[in-house]
């Protein structure tokens, strides 16, 4: 983001706005922490904001500060509508394609309001006024935390919005070991620990809130793992009655499909959910090395994300989803034996 853009929303952050603040559809850690932590420091120079996501999130969010503001899409359309329709601004976080959003597509697309975008995933739309992307970041959330300073209001950071930038930092690291930590990743996090963000206690609850039935599916997830050595490739499923068996909750398979990735010797794995009540199969995808699961599920699953973490998407069986995948795999045999 250049100067120049800076300039000017530092101008049209002048004067009270009216602002809603947008993650996509089934936030994450990165999110939820970057749009609050953004609604927290909006909500310091006195604008109007809300958080509007467009569904509900797991619980092991739902403690961070300033979750009990967040609108829920479908939950109230009618009054999440009314407050796009007043907005003068829109942050669309953490994504950079109005599909995103699910049901809220439509309304954002038609929106007059000035759209910021802040992202950090590959190939976005041109829908923003000021687009703030970069695909080497850690986290939405370490961008957020780059254009409070870019604004210069750094010293406005704090406990509430360090706790929040901290968490999706943190989630969307991997508690700080995927590539994308840099140097730059551990001073930020450090100047959010001396802001206030206490860091055992945002792990702890995150990461400290398996039950019984989660590690009864986790349990299943494992027996329905599949190995494909000659491939270098690891696949789950989880069918509905699966979930179901185990009461499953959004959120509880979370993580799941990093079991595949760290077996020996894996370097692409995938978790199939099925989901009767949107008729699809949710993809996950995750590689190591110079493997790009982003290029493979834009050519094949309609989705798209980062080189080593991208989703998908399919609205065939699961059964068929799999054989699929399992038929494509081959044409990638080179680059799965050279990474």
């Amino acid at each position: 983001m250049i100067k120049a853009q800076i300039s000017e929303i530092k101008t049209l952050l002048g004067s009270t706005k009216n602002i809603v603040i947008v993650p996509h559809k089934n936030p994450d850690g990165d999110a939820m922490g970057s749009t609050l932590g953004l609604y927290h420091y909006l909500k310091l120079q006195q604008h109007n904001a809300t958080v509007i996501a467009p569904n509900d999130y797991p619980d092991f969010l739902q403690w961070l500060p300033g979750n009990e503001t967040v609108m829920i899409y479908e939950n109230d359309k009618d009054y999440s509508q009314t407050l796009i329709d007043k907005a003068d601004l829109i942050f669309t976080l953490d994504f950079n394609a109005f599909h995103r959003t699910g049901d809220m597509a439509n309304s954002l697309e038609e929106s007059d309001a000035t759209k910021i975008m802040i992202d950090h995933h590959q190939q976005p739309d041109d829908y923003a006024k000021y687009t703030y992307s970069d695909v080497e970041m850690s986290s939405t959330c370490e961008m957020v935390y780059n254009f409070i300073e870019m604004l210069s209001d750094s010293d406005k950071i704090d406990a509430r919005i360090a706790t929040c930038l901290y968490t999706g930092i943190m989630t969307d690291t991997g508690s700080f070991r995927y590539r994308s930590t840099t140097s730059r990743t551990h001073k930020v996090i450090g100047n959010l620990i001396d802001k206030g963000a206490d860091n055992t206690q945002i792990h702890n609850n995150v990461l400290d809130t398996n039950s019984y039935s989660r590690f009864q599916l986790l349990g299943r997830a494992l027996q329905n793992l599949k190995v494909i050595p000659e491939l270098r490739t690891a696949y789950i499923t989880l069918s509905q009655e699966e979930l179901d068996k185990y009461q499953f909750k959004k959120g509880d398979t979370e993580g799941f499909v990093n079991y595949g990735l760290s077996l020996k010797g894996i370097i692409f794995a995938v978790i199939f959910i099925e989901n009767r009540q949107d008729n699809l199969i949710k993809i996950s995808f995750r590689s190591k090395g110079n493997f790009s699961v982003n290029q493979f599920s834009r050519s094949h699953f309609n989705g798209g994300g980062h080189d080593n973490a991208a989703g998908g998407r399919s609205e065939s069986t699961l059964e068929s989803t799999v054989d699929k995948f399992i038929s494509i795999l081959p044409q990638y045999k080179n680059e799965l034996s050279q990474t």
